[in-house]
């Protein structure tokens, strides 16, 4: 049965499928769709097969692709936000088929939201790992005992910010590679945890990104002054973070532009503000808002 053959309407001259007619259709659907499960599972099989061993499957861009595509031609009864359900947890099976991954999540709340927040993303049955600290999480990225790592958003005022450990990092290099959660609005009951998830790979673009650029200033620097020679290199700045540290020559910031910008993009070069080299840390699909989820 296509999505252009419907079971007939009792309004229609045809006549009304009884219930148990209704639950043999539905059994038979269930068999099409598990058909279809299994028949990916083997295409995700070969794509493994392609990418070598110890290849980490990662792909949140392509991820917030493939639902957004979904959400496009999401038509009937059935929720938007059971479609990104359902395939947050089809997605994450096929990504563990192709390598195994596991989660470590910085839990800075009473109720678990970040930890609840991960399982949202990356399923029910992935392999997580609660620590206190960011430190502690992006210790097992970088040491390979976990694959992504779940931590707050960054907010102004911190003591510690963990993004200042991105500006000067060796091998592995960690990159933010998705922002949580990946949909809203959000009911009642599903966690409130605003995250990034970091990983030793880079971002894959979605077609619709941000991505958050570190930088090194004079610490007499303005946020105006600041934003405004973003905006005059081509980078069109949303939220920034300045951090002033008082044993420290230098105003430490981190801002989220608009679009995928890579290491190579010659509107870090226009930015004449920095006393170092722009660093990308990373980039994250917009999240899905509104009617679309």
């Amino acid at each position: 049965m296509s999505r252009t053959d419907p079971i007939p309407d009792p309004d229609q001259d045809s006549p009304v499928a009884t219930l148990s007619e209704l639950r043999a259709e539905i059994n038979r659907l269930d068999d099409t769709i598990h058909d279809l499960l299994m028949a990916r599972a083997q295409v995700v099989t070969q794509v493994g097969s392609l990418g070598g061993k110890g290849r980490i499957a990662l792909r949140p861009g392509r991820e917030a692709a493939i639902i957004r595509r979904l959400l496009a031609r999401h038509e009937g009864d059935l929720p938007r936000r059971a479609v990104v359900r359902i395939w947050r947890e089809l997605l994450a099976a096929t990504t563990a088929m192709q390598a195994p991954y596991s989660i470590a999540a910085c839990e800075v709340t009473a109720d678990g939201s970040y930890a609840q927040c991960a399982r949202e993303h990356f399923g029910a049955l992935t392999p997580l790992r609660v620590h206190r600290t960011p430190a502690l999480a992006l210790a097992e990225i970088a040491a390979g005992t976990a694959t992504v790592a779940v931590l707050p958003l960054p907010v102004d005022g911190e003591p510690s910010p963990w993004w200042t450990t991105l500006l000067h990092q060796g091998e592995p290099r960690i990159h933010v590679v998705a922002r949580l959660p990946f949909w809203s609005p959000r009911p009642e009951g599903t966690p409130r945890a605003q995250a990034l998830v970091l990983a030793a790979v880079p971002p894959d673009p979605s077609g619709d990104d941000r991505s958050l650029i570190g930088l090194e200033l004079p610490a007499g620097l303005s946020r105006a002054r600041f934003t405004a020679g973003l905006s005059a290199a081509g980078l069109v700045p949303g939220h920034a973070i300045l951090r002033r540290d008082a044993h420290s020559e230098a105003t430490l910031a981190l801002v989220d532009v608009e679009g995928f910008v890579t290491d190579g993009d010659p509107r870090l070069a226009a930015l004449v503000d920095a006393q170092r080299p722009p660093v990308v840390l990373g980039a994250y699909a917009v999240p899905v808002e509104g009617d679309a989820a």
